[in-house]
């Protein structure tokens, strides 16, 4: 069975158990009557709570109110009105996105105790196809965390591969989730590489889309500008691009979200695509790049035309003024809370300190140097269809401990122009762990970036790969 297909009309695909499902075969069973939205949510509480044990994905558990959707889910099953078809499949939000009568603390204790009375449109949009919430998923406080998932509040966030080690970044909740069996999707966020590290460092798609593909309403504090967007994340490109459908649409109280393009079209022809393996002087750890070459072998296997070149535009003057949003933008939000030096993690208060430090003319500089990379960015896109990266620069490490520099290059200059970005499953390191590469798109080119990774998963399929700690549980036994 190709990855992302309905699978055959049972409630199990032959042994396997339902929280394996995809989302697209979950679809299928519901509609066809072979299993209840009931039926699954039950199968991903069981498998949550034995995994989550070792992992901690969670910042809010929200079963019992899922339990609730799921009902409602199958009962508009059963009278032929289903919501979408979608509708009852479970899914992991991010705790930066607020989720109406479910706590959002952003990783932080300074937000423990808020429990927003609205949701963010995108959960809305959720809400109305039906999709059911199982809870709120671990972050990095403030989304501003070093490369991984721990704070003071919620604890450490595990690697499903090793959970030793990280899984990268603050949408790492979400991506441990998924790759451990939790729900066969989850909704996150990316300002900087927060949902493509992770689903690099956990062997799973992910896509931070262009500016204004995903309208925003009713969301947390904005620190990051406009860099941090709406992202999905799944195990086959047919369900992220389910989720990004579910939430995607402009509103006329965003103007980024308005017109939008659709991007071009990239199939039925070979694609110009430059690779560039290293930006600036920051080093990259070998493993990474053997998997990126052997990546690029692939894409040149399907027809494509890949050529090793220079980086595309000034990574001096990005790298110069990428510090610059994020962290004036918290000491913004420090404004608001007195007595927040007690209540954060060990690395904020250098970097409020270092936003403190800025002007308004450095900020201006900053958004200036960002116009000015979209600029170059949109004229190497003139002669060349995409840009070939790594998601990061080191493999991961302990969970509890910083990333080094040279990991996160590769991700903010998509951010920073506000284009699509897409991490994609490379083949894995010699030991086994799951390793990303990315793929950068000219504005509005989405669509154009899923349908090659559709090809690309057609031929070099990862989702029947499963992390240990996602084995099946022995028939009868209890987690």
């Amino acid at each position: 069975m190709t990855a992302g297909q309905a699978g055959p009309s049972t409630g199990e695909s032959g042994s396997e158990p339902l929280w394996r499902r995809s989302a697209r075969q979950l679809a299928a069973s519901y509609a066809e009557g072979s299993a209840t939205p009931a039926e699954v949510l039950e199968a991903v509480v069981e498998h949550a709570e034995q995994v989550d044990r070792r992992l901690n994905v969670f910042a809010h558990r929200a079963f019992d109110a899922a339990r609730r959707s799921a009902a409602a889910s199958g009962e508009r099953w059963r009278a032929g009105t289903p919501l979408s078809a979608y509708d009852g499949v479970p899914l992991t939000v991010k705790d930066n996105i607020p989720v109406a009568a479910m706590p959002c603390a952003w990783g932080s204790r300074l937000y423990a105790d808020r429990t927003p009375e609205r949701d963010e449109l995108c959960v809305g949009r959720l809400r109305a196809g039906g999709w059911v919430i199982l809870g709120k998923s671990n972050v990095s406080e403030f989304t501003l965390g070093l490369g991984n998932v721990s704070t003071l509040l919620h604890g450490t966030t595990r690697n499903p591969w090793n959970p030793a080690l990280t899984t990268g970044a603050s949408t790492g909740g979400g991506a441990a989730a998924v790759a451990a069996g939790v729900g066969p999707v989850a909704l996150g966020t990316d300002g900087g590489g927060s949902i493509r590290w992770p689903a690099g460092y956990c062997g799973l798609v992910a896509l931070k889309p262009t500016l204004g593909r995903v309208a925003r309403l009713d969301g947390l504090p904005t620190v990051l500008h406009d860099l941090e967007v709406i992202a999905p994340a799944a195990r086959t490109v047919a369900d992220l691009s389910a989720l990004l459908g579910a939430v995607a649409g402009p509103d006329a109280r965003d103007r980024r979200s308005l017109g939008v393009p659709d991007g071009p079209a990239f199939r039925g022809r070979p694609l110009r695509i430059r690779m560039v393996g290293r930006f600036g002087d920051y080093p990259v750890e070998p493993e990474i790049t053997a998997s990126l070459t052997a990546a690029a072998d692939r894409l040149s296997a399907l027809g494509h035309r890949v050529e090793s070149g220079e980086v595309p535009f000034d990574f001096g003057r990005f790298d110069t003024h990428w510090r610059t949003i994020g962290t004036t933008g918290l000491a913004w939000l420090m404004r608001r809370h007195p007595d927040w030096r007690a209540a954060v993690g060990d690395i904020y208060p250098p970097m409020v300190e270092h936003g403190r430090s800025l002007s308004a003319a450095d900020y201006v500089d900053a958004l200036d140097a960002f116009r000015d990379l979209f600029a170059q960015l949109a004229d190497f896109f003139t002669g060349t269809d995409l840009l070939l990266t790594p998601v990061a620069g080191a493999m991961p490490w302990a969970a509890d401990q910083l990333a080094p520099p040279y990991q996160r290059v590769f991700t903010g200059i998509a951010n920073a122009t506000g284009v699509p970005a897409l991490s994609l499953p490379g083949p894995p390191s010699p030991a086994g762990l799951p390793i990303g590469f990315q793929l950068v798109g000219p504005y509005g080119a989405d669509r154009a970036l899923l349908d090659l990774a559709s090809d690309y998963e057609a031929a070099y399929g990862w989702a029947d790969r499963w992390p240990a700690v996602a084995a099946p549980l022995p028939k009868g036994a209890r987690a």
